[in-house]
Order: structure tokens, then sequence, then C-alpha cells
């Protein structure tokens, strides 16, 4: 059974909230409120999230604040961020929020279909994340196991390890397709600075598990690679 993503909210209005989860419920994942920056850090020392969708006007602790503390924690530093306010103050208050982090950056009121459509990509990429980090940590037990083994046995399981590693690399390679794919979109629409963090991002965490699937090839000499930290 696949474990659902949490998708953290971030709003000071309690009718914020609940408009987010009305557009964000077609997901099918765990939504999780937070009503302010205090609240939203709290809920973050102990739960993995796949992304947050956070406030830029907030009393007390603001948005850009909130993410600042996000950023700086190792822990969190990795959790894509899309900031969401209801003012437009131009360049430099746009530019603030990528500079505090920020993978995206929308105003109100906006499209329902475009914010679960940006959503459900950094869920995906969590969920494909998860099970490929789990699935390299299983070939990792086999192959320290291994020499352990008889010598018959130590061979059918390098087999069978050699196909798991085969598996996880081309379900990656369909990832690393589709990122590709979404790249040239980008490319070919003159994206807007949004658009392009997003994809950077993408592209910094499947470089990622491409290196930690090649640190378990045969003749490597990593039998057992640190994996990439969760985004």
């Amino acid at each position: 059974m696949v474990q659902k993503a949490k998708i953290l909210l971030v709003d000071d209005r309690p009718e914020n909230l609940l408009a987010l989860e009305a557009i964000l419920s077609a997901l099918d994942q765990t939504l999780v409120r937070a009503s302010s920056g205090e609240e939203a850090l709290k809920a973050l020392l102990t739960d993995d999230f796949a992304v947050i969708l956070l406030d830029v006007q907030m009393p007390g602790m603001d948005g850009f604040e909130t993410a600042a503390h996000i950023k700086r924690r190792e822990r969190t530093r990795d959790i894509p961020i899309i900031f969401l306010t209801a003012i437009n103050h131009g360049p430099h208050h746009t530019f603030r929020g990528y500079a505090a982090g920020a993978v995206d950056y929308i105003s109100k009121p906006f499209d329902p279909w475009v914010l679960r459509a940006k959503v459900s990509v950094f869920v995906d990429l969590y969920m494909k994340n998860c099970q490929l980090k789990e699935q390299a940590a299983l070939l990792r037990l086999q192959l320290e196991g291994g020499g352990e083994r008889p010598e018959g046995e130590a061979v059918k399981e390098g087999v069978a390890g050699s196909g798991l590693l085969a598996e996880l690399s081309a379900r990656l390679a369909a990832v690393e397709e589709q990122a590709e794919a979404l790249s040239k979109q980008l490319t070919d629409e003159a994206a807007d600075a949004a658009a392009v963090a997003t994809a950077a991002h993408l592209e910094r965490k499947l470089n990622g598990l491409r290196r930690a699937l090649d640190a378990l090839e045969p003749g490597t000499g990593a039998a057992a690679p640190r994996l990439p930290q969760q985004s």
C-alpha cells in the first residue's frame, strides 16, 4: 500500500485554508493545516512534506520569515515552497519570494486548475523519490548480505540485485524523460522565473537520485552509498 504524501497549507485565514483543501482534495493526499508560521515550523519538526503552500501576508511571522526558518533547517531545506499572496508590489516583491527559497509564486485569486497542477508535480516527484529510495535501500541490504551467503545463494542474490537495479534505473529514466520534456516546454514557451526555478529544483533532485543509483553499479566500489536528502 502506497503511503500518501503530506501537503502543508499555511494561512492565517480559515476560509483560505478551507478553499485550498477544496481545491487540492482531488489529489487524494494528506492535507495538513497551519494557521501561522510558528505552527507550520512545529509541524515540520515531526512530519515530512512533499510541498508547502505558504501565505505571504500573515500577522507575526510572515511568509518570508517562515520560509527563511524552513530553509535554515537541514531537515526541511529541500521541501518545495509555493508562495501565495493577495498583493503584488511588483518585481521586487516577487524577487524577495524567490530569494526566500520559493520555487513558485502565485497571486490570489489564482486558477484552481493551475494550482492543483503545480502541486501535483511536486507530489509526484516526492512519491517517486520515496519509492526509489526504499528500493535502493533494499538493494543495498541485498548487496551487503551477499558476501555472507554460500556461493550459489550469493550468485542468485546478485542476479536479483542486478534486476532490481535495472528496474530502478528504468523508473528513474522515465521520470528524467518527463523532466526533459518539461524543460523543453518551458524553453518553447519562454517561461517566467517561477517555472524556471521549479524545473531547476526537479533537475537537482533527479541528478542526486541518478548519482545514488550509479554508485550501486557493480565495480564502483561503493556498495552502500549515501542517498540524497528528501525533498
